[in-house]
């Protein structure tokens, strides 16, 4: 195992790692423990009772968080006529068809996110080989197929952040940044486990949370009492 450094030990020094926190106290606790020189991210983990392996437990999604996510992410828009101007319009970086596969083709990936309107799937299916394992292929259960292409790039623009589950059965996404605050981070924490049970598949048996935690990109994790968690989302529901 990697030896942590001292800014770590010293950030755990004080830690009981198996004590459950309120949400609340978790997201600030993770917040106050940050130590790096740079603005870390909060990631939240979460373990669902859910088997992967069967298709009707597989938990995949995609939530819009109240503050974003901090980052900006660069947008393809697969699409012709007057939806390449409506996608630009809405704030998409690239917008287009074919000349846009052949670049593709000719090894140009500077975007992560993509969408496509329905009519433009075939032309995308040309370079699925290269956008499959990059998850970088539109989806329609995700919403990223669709004429709609300015409220999606609207989405995408503002914090939408896609997840998908583990083979383990743990959902990991990036809620925010540290510097947002507190208060921010608590409330996209909580509209992404309010997002997770919304989703929660119908042939899941037991408990759905099973653990919960969060952590800065280098700080130490705290464990979140499940309960408190949904009983958090019961207050904005």
């Amino acid at each position: 195992m990697a030896k942590r450094g001292k800014k770590y030990q010293a950030a755990v020094s004080d830690i009981d790692r198996e004590t459950l926190y309120t949400l609340d106290d978790a997201v600030k606790a993770a917040v106050a423990k940050n130590f790096a020189k740079f603005d870390e991210s909060l990631d939240i983990a979460v373990r669902l009772g859910v088997d992967p392996r069967h298709a009707d437990q597989m938990v995949r999604s995609s939530v819009v968080l109240p503050h974003g996510t901090g980052k900006t992410e660069r947008v393809l828009v697969f699409a012709q006529g007057e939806k390449v101007q409506e996608a630009l319009d809405a704030g998409a970086d690239y917008a287009g068809g074919d000349e846009y596969v052949d670049k593709i083709k000719g090894g140009w990936l500077e975007f992560e996110k993509t969408i496509a309107t329905p009519d433009m799937m075939a032309t995308v299916g040309k370079i699925g080989r290269v956008l499959g394992p990059r998850n970088l292929m539109p989806n329609a259960k995700l919403g990223t197929v669709t004429f709609d292409v300015a409220r999606v790039v609207g989405e995408v623009k503002g914090g939408k952040v896609d997840f998908k589950v583990d083979k383990a059965g743990i959902v990991h996404v990036m809620v925010g940044k540290v510097s947002f605050g507190a208060e921010k981070l608590l409330e996209n924490v909580v509209a992404m486990i309010d997002r997770l049970q919304q989703i929660k598949p119908s042939s899941a048996k037991g408990v759905y949370f099973r653990s919960i935690a969060v952590s800065t990109t280098m700080g130490p994790g705290f464990k979140v009492d499940p309960l408190d968690a949904r009983n958090a989302i019961k207050q904005v529901g």
